[in-house]
């Protein structure tokens, strides 16, 4: 298979720039900066073992992809940004490619589906940072990332199993998996930590106000129905394939807030609040996180800026 990575960011630009080293054929498609420089000096990676350089084909859209039959996209921008991508790649990518959702969240799959009908979706464990254009970070000391794979909205076929192969060769944690997006609905609860991290300093408050947007979560979930793994089964599948560098690892929310580029809080914590809405559970601490994550980004507050007891006490 050749792939295209639409979003060269943190996630994006790790598993693009190690496919490529593996020998598989890539490309990236990025914008601005990060594009110039991708395209004027490499796709640089900083991994454990090194920084590599590595001369990975890089486009600015859909328009510029050389399409073949057997291409599949890995989209892996954030959720603001997935409508524009989905534009673009309606206009030129065969209908039955298939796209497979790289991202956070769970809202990006339907979008997907609505114009392209083979969809995947992939539960991403991969800690990556992207601030530099031109430049990304494995965050992970081990194995760089689990990247879990499904038909959506359930089930497993010859593609699923394809791109995980490719992936396994390129150096991941990767299994196909028929309920796939329990798994992500999981993730999702972890991402919940993503708009703390990027709104509230870091002290003793951090854990009371996830517990009680986690519980906010959980019930939410389980008024609409929704399948979830456990968290005992993805500490499990995490085990010790996944560990830091000695370094201070933001979010992907933090880092969008530092770079100046949009956040998709109203996919994470916002996700929570729209079930919440739907099935009449309450989710004031979630809604408060959201709308915190807004105002730094609308403002251009410091990430990480607000207070952890006055938030509590605001609320």
């Amino acid at each position: 298979m050749r792939y295209v990575i639409f979003g060269a960011g943190a996630v994006g630009g790790v598993v693009g720039g190690l496919l490529h080293r593996a020998g598989i054929d890539v490309t990236l498609v990025a914008r601005g900066e990060h594009l110039r420089a991708i395209q004027d000096t490499g796709l640089s990676l900083d991994t454990p073992d090194g920084v590599l350089t590595l001369d990975v084909p890089a486009v600015e859209d859909a328009s510029q992809v050389a399409w073949t039959e057997d291409t599949v996209v890995l989209l892996s921008v954030k959720g603001q940004q997935t409508e524009a991508a989905l534009e673009d790649l309606a206009a030129y990518a065969p209908p039955d490619t298939p796209v497979v959702a790289m991202q956070n969240g769970v809202a990006n799959e339907p979008r997907i589906l609505r114009r392209f009908a083979n969809t995947y979706a992939i539960h991403v464990v991969l800690p990556a940072t992207f601030l530099t254009p031109g430049a990304v970070v494995q965050d992970s000391g081990n194995m760089p990332g689990i990247l879990d794979i499904g038909h959506y909205p359930t089930g497993v076929d010859e593609t699923a199993t394809a791109i995980a192969n490719d992936l396994v060769k390129a150096g991941f944690l990767s299994e196909p998996r028929a309920d796939i997006m329990a798994w992500k609905h999981r993730k999702l609860l972890n991402n919940l930590g993503n708009g703390i991290n990027a709104a509230i300093a870091p002290g003793p408050s951090d854990e009371e106000i996830y517990a009680r947007c986690l519980a906010e979560a959980e019930a939410a979930l389980a008024a609409a129905g929704i399948s979830v793994v456990t968290a005992d089964q993805d500490r499990t599948r995490r085990a010790d394939h996944i560990t830091g560098r000695g370094r201070t690892n933001n979010s992907s929310t933090w880092q969008s807030l530092t770079r100046g580029t949009g956040v998709e809080i109203d996919y994470l914590s916002g996700e929570i609040v729209v079930l919440g809405r739907l099935h009449g559970v309450p989710t004031p601490v979630n809604e408060a996180i959201q709308r915190a994550v807004h105002a730094i980004a609308r403002t251009g507050a410091a990430p990480g800026s607000l207070d952890g007891a006055t938030f509590l006490a605001d609320l």
